[in-house]
C-alpha cells in the first residue's frame, strides 16, 4: 500500500488571498498545486510542484482550463483524439502528465480507461457524482501504473474516494477555498495512508548474551508515546515490536524520538509495506512508527547513529516458526509483551509472551512477493 496524497486547486481569488490558502496547504503537508497563473510566485513559497498546462510545469496538465463555478467542474472534456494525442506527445517529450476528465456518461468512463496507460495521473471529476463510475474506473485500471485521483468538495467526499473498492483512489484534489477544509482533508489523507499490522503473540524460547557488534539508533523527527516503536528483526518475514525510548529510566533520561533498533544487518519496516536494512537509513528517510495495536504512522529519520555495543539474541516461536532478532544488551532496550507492556531485554526469559509481526509473503529487495525464501 502506498501513501495516499492530496493536491489543491488554487481558488479564483486575488494573489494575496490565494497565497494564504497555498501557505496553509504547505503547512498541512500538501505541496502539489494546480494553478495556471502564478507559477513563479508559488515556487517562492516553498518546495512546491506545479501542475498546469504551461511547458515549464512539473506535471503537465491535459484537459483543464481553469474556468468554472469554483466546484472543480472546470474541465474541457477529453472527448476527441486530439487530446489523447496531446497526452501521448507530452509523454514522448519526457513530461510527467496528468489528465483531467469530467465524467458525464459511460463514454467518458471509457475515455478515462484509455488514458490510464498513457498518463501518470488521472483526475476524475463527477458532475452528478456517484461512486459507481469511480468503482468502474478503479477496477479497470487496477493493473495499470497510473495514479487515480478524485476531485472532491469536502471531507466526506475525500473519505469516500479514498476508501472506494477497499483500495480507493490514490489521491484527491480539491479547491483550496477554506482554511479548515484544507487541514481536514490533509488529516483524512494522512489517516487513509496508515496501514495496520496484525501483531501476533510469540513465546520467547531463548535469550542469549553475545559479544559486541555495530548497533543502530534511529532518531526520528517525531515524539513517540509509550506503546510506540518500530518493527525490527533479523528476518524480513518476522519482526519484533521494539519499543521507543519514550520511558523514563533511573539510568538515562527518556529520548521519545528514538528507537534503539538493533545491529546494522537487521530489517526495519518502512512505509509501503517494505523493509530496509538499518544500516541504510539516513536523515530524510521514511520509517514506520507502530503502536501496540499495530496502528502505524510515518516519521522521518533525523539521524541514524551507529556505535559498537554489546548485543543480545532474542529467539521466539509462533505456531512452530522460529524467529530471532538481535538488540543491544542494555536495561533500557525493550520489546513489548502480550499485555502491551514494555519488557526490558535484561528481564526477558523463555516463556515470556511478546508481540511480533509475521509476513506471509517472502521479500525481494524489501518488497513482499510470492516466493519461497528461507531465512535462519
Amino acid at each position: 500500500m502506498q501513501n495516499k496524497f492530496a493536491w489543491i486547486v488554487t481558488p479564483d481569488l486575488p494573489w494575496d488571498d490565494r497565497k494564504e490558502m497555498i501557505t496553509t496547504a504547505l503547512e498541512s503537508g500538501i505541496n502539489y498545486v494546480v494553478d495556471l497563473e502564478y507559477s513563479d510566485k508559488i515556487r517562492k513559497l516553498g518546495n512546491v510542484k506545479i501542475i498546469s498546462n504551461n511547458e515549464d510545469a512539473d506535471i503537465y496538465l491535459v484537459g483543464f482550463n481553469g474556468e468554472g463555478d469554483g466546484e472543480l467542474d472546470l474541465s474541457e472534456n477529453l472527448a476527441d483524439s486530439k487530446d489523447l494525442a496531446d497526452a501521448k506527445k507530452a509523454k514522448s517529450e519526457g513530461k510527467t502528465v496528468c489528465a483531467y476528465v469530467k465524467i458525464t456518461d459511460k463514454l467518458h468512463e471509457q475515455l478515462a480507461v484509455k488514458l490510464g496507460p498513457i498518463v501518470d495521473y488521472i483526475i476524475l471529476v463527477g458532475t452528478d457524482w456517484t461512486v459507481i463510475p469511480l468503482e468502474n474506473i478503479i477496477a479497470d485500471l487496477q493493473k495499470v501504473d497510473v495514479n487515480i485521483m478524485a476531485a472532491v468538495a469536502d471531507v466526506d467526499g475525500a473519505k469516500l474516494a479514498l476508501e472506494t473498492l477497499e483500495h480507493g483512489t490514490d489521491g484527491v484534489v480539491f479547491e483550496a477555498n477554506d482554511f479548515a477544509l484544507i487541514k481536514e482533508i490533509a488529516s483524512e489523507v494522512d489517516n487513509a495512508s496508515r496501514i495496520k499490522y496484525d501483531l501476533k503473540i510469540a513465546t520467547i524460547t531463548d535469550v542469549k548474551p553475545l559479544g559486541s557488534g555495530d548497533r543502530v539508533c534511529v532518531d526520528t523527527t517525531d515524539m513517540m508515546q509509550p506503546g510506540e516503536g518500530m518493527l525490527i528483526g533479523s528476518y524480513s518475514k518476522s519482526m519484533f515490536l521494539v519499543h521507543s525510548e519514550s520511558l523514563e529510566s533511573e539510568y538515562v533520561a527518556s529520548r521519545p524520538f528514538r528507537v534503539n533498533a538493533g545491529p546494522v544487518q537487521a530489517y526495519v519496516m518502512v512505509p509501503g509495506n517494505k523493509t530496509r536494512y538499518l544500516s541504510e537509513l539516513v536523515a530524510g528517510d521514511e520509517v514506520l512508527i507502530v503502536n501496540t495495536e499495530g496502528e502505524t504512522r510515518t516519521a522521518y529519520v533525523g539521524r541514524s547513529k551507529i556505535e559498537r555495543r554489546p548485543l543480545i539474541l532474542i529467539e521466539a516461536e509462533y505456531e512452530g516458526k522460529t524467529i530471532r532478532t538481535l538488540l543491544q544488551n542494555a536495561e533500557t532496550i525493550r520489546i513489548v509483551d502480550a499485555e502491551n507492556n514494555p519488557l526490558s531485554v535484561a528481564d526477558a526469559k523463555p516463556g515470556d509472551k511478546v508481540k511480533v509481526y509475521i509476513e506471509k509473503s517472502a521479500r525481494h529487495f524489501g518488497i513482499a512477493i510470492d516466493e519461497t525464501i528461507i531465512e535462519q
